[in-house]
């Protein structure tokens, strides 16, 4: 089990938590929560060994195996198969030792070595690595594309299929979900549903939490405590011990002011001096209850927009994409004031594109894209973020907007997503990824659209600044499209859904439980397609297969006699070179004189035995001859 005992860690100065006892049995999948900064991914770097404790102790079974996913991975010609597969490191290590074992020989290491491989699986470990990527969006096909092929997306989704390829004890995730599509966070719960070992989970996607987790570890304040139950469950309990808390402090308050008018009072009066000295003395032993505090960080409403023209954006039979053939096909949309429309899809059908169409930066290749005149669009998207001004402040960012605008004014704004005092004032390069989608979503607040395009706005949000922008766009009076695998986010601020998928965007008649269902359905007729079409290929090839298969066994069954055979050759060819050697030797006339006589026994002898052994490796040669002929 994983246990910590009275556990400190700080970073600098600055105490993440103290005091910390807690104790996760194996198989447990404990949710780790709690506010930016207040060490969640400082404890998984103590868990790799990459810092130290403070005070107290982390202690785990010294053989359990930690997988985390990497935050970097190289950009080589290795195909994304291999780099996967990569995540099993005992199967790369058996793999090293078989070839070391064949080169040298050595078949009772190799023996030992095929009897572990055998007890680990290995031998569908590619095919488990090629579920994996499947799982997480790529297709067929890119399994042997090059590292270097793919985006940083796409490599983080490498990261995590390689962490989920190790055969661990104890798995580290830190926001899993945050470079996926929802199609890919539904696969990654039902995977980690299966998962044997312990997990520990960094996530601010509260549905993802709620389906995955058994437990919920909450840093706040210093401590840490350790809850029974999804997230949903954990926020109920902290809801009612908040509660109880702010009475039990309200009571206290109200104890200790009436203590302090009896000492004002009476403290003066001889007779009742004594009781007074009592209640103060009191006063400073009473352990204080401090009031419950649960308040978010962030508060920010989108202003009215300046006009809201109806309808705000029509398509009009447009086909959409990036040259022939169109990833969108006829679609059909207008968007009015109030509408809030949620996109699902699965990955690459084109909800990006439709966005892209939407706000503008992507023209049609056929059909009409029509906005109206006093159109302002709002659009995030996640490459925006590093659009943004490394040098600039956050307060320039909102200057360069608004020139006019009073310091302070835009410096309360500003306060809203969460950039207080000098933080402001610093340039916006080394902010954090979650510091700086806060920003452009800030930037976006403040110039008033009357359509916000929303792509994935959440990767990166912690739970209280998800909490207030979902608050914020409820109240919202222009038009919302958004793209996003936050399933509460989608439930809290959207009306209608629409389904991007072969080429369409149709409205999708169900909710997000019904797309799930949908999912797997697809997926089914999928594999059954994909069935047919190999069982088809199977009946052609079945005689080839079958061939193959039988010379492949005649193969084997004539290995054998083969390798006698050439090793009976190799003798031969041996005593022949001898016998020839023997041969010039005795040519000698030298040889034949007196002193000589000993060096000639000795040379007839030996001749006498190469012969004897030559006619014995030639009737070998003959017997096994003739059964590889009979073999054939």
């Amino acid at each position: 089990m994983l246990r910590f005992d009275h556990l400190t860690l700080r970073r600098g100065t600055k105490v993440l938590f103290e005091d910390a006892d807690l104790t996760i049995h194996p198989g447990w999948r404990v949710g780790l929560t709690g506010a930016n900064g207040t060490g969640k991914s400082s404890l998984f770097a103590l868990l790799q060994g990459e810092l130290g404790a403070d005070q107290g102790e982390c202690s785990l079974p010294s053989d359990w195996v930690i997988a985390h996913v990497a935050q970097e991975v190289e950009a080589s010609d290795r195909s994304a198969l291999d780099y996967v597969m990569d995540g099993d490191e005992e199967l790369r290590r058996l793999q090293a030792a078989v070839a070391e074992a064949e080169a040298a020989q050595d078949g009772s290491r190799l023996g030992e070595l095929h009897a572990r491989l055998d007890a680990i699986d290995a031998w569908t470990a590619e095919s488990r690595a090629g579920r994996l990527l499947h799982g997480l969006g790529f297709k067929p096909g890119q399994e042997v594309a090059p590292m270097a092929s793919f985006s940083g997306g796409w490599r983080m989704r490498l990261n995590l299929a390689k962490a989920l390829m190790c055969r661990s004890d104890l798995l580290l995730l830190d926001e899993p979900t945050n470079h996926l599509d929802l199609e890919a966070v539904l696969w990654l719960e039902q995977w980690l549903g299966g998962y044997p070992g312990t997990l520990l989970l960094i996530s601010h996607d509260r549905d993802f939490l709620d389906r995955v987790v058994t437990h919920v570890a909450h840093i706040e304040r210093g401590g840490m405590t350790l809850y029974t139950g999804n997230y949903s469950t954990f926020e109920q309990a902290r809801a009612e011990a908040l509660a109880q808390q702010q009475s039990q402090h309200e009571r206290q308050q109200r104890e200790i002011a009436h203590m302090e008018r009896f000492v004002e009072r009476f403290r003066a009066k001889a007779t009742k001096a004594r009781q007074a000295q009592s209640r103060l003395k009191a006063l400073e032993r009473m352990t204080r209850v401090a009031p419950a505090h649960a308040d978010s960080p962030f508060r920010f409403s989108f202003r009215a927009p300046h006009r809201l023209p109806d309808p705000l954006l029509k398509l009009d039979d447009v086909n959409a994409g990036y040259g022939e053939p169109a990833v969108l096909q006829g679609v059909e949309l207008s968007l009015h004031p109030g509408e809030r429309l949620g996109l699902l899809g699965p990955n690459g059908a084109g909800k990006s594109t439709l966005i892209r169409l939407m706000a503008g930066t992507l023209m049609p290749l056929a059909g009409d894209r029509e906005p109206a005149p006093d159109l302002k669009v709002g659009y995030f998207a996640q490459h925006q973020l590093e659009q943004l001004d490394s040098q600039a402040s956050p307060l320039l960012h909102l200057q360069r907007l608004d020139e006019k605008a009073r310091e302070q004014e835009l410096r309360d704004f500003l306060g809203g997503f969460g950039f207080h005092g000098d933080q402001a004032l610093d340039p916006v390069g080394p902010f954090s990824g979650g510091e700086k989608a806060r920003l452009v979503l800030g930037l976006l607040v403040y110039q008033r659209p009357n359509l916000l395009l929303l792509d994935e706005p959440t990767n990166h949000l912690d739970m209280d600044m998800r909490h207030a922008l979902e608050q914020a766009l409820q109240g919202f009076e222009g038009a919302l499209v958004l793209v996003s695998h936050d399933r509460h986010m989608l439930r809290s601020v959207c009306d209608e859904l629409l389904l991007v998928a072969d080429g369409q965007a149709v409205e999708f008649d169900g909710d997000l439980e019904d797309y799930r269902a949908w999912l797997a359905a697809r997926e089914k007729a999928a594999e059954a397609a994909r069935d047919a079409t190999r069982e088809v290929g199977e009946q052609s090839a079945a005689s080839r297969k079958a061939r193959r298969r039988d010379e492949a066994e005649q193969r084997r069954r004539q290995k054998p006699l083969r390798d006698k055979v050439a090793r009976l050759e190799k003798a031969h060819a041996r005593l022949e070179e001898e016998r020839a050697s023997l041969e010039a030797d005795l040519a000698d006339p030298g040889l034949y004189e007196a002193d000589g006589k000993a060096r000639l026994q000795e040379l007839l002898g030996r001749q006498a035995q190469v012969n004897r052994e030559l006619e014995d490796v030639e009737a070998q040669w003959m017997e096994a001859c003739e059964a590889l002929e009979q073999a054939d």
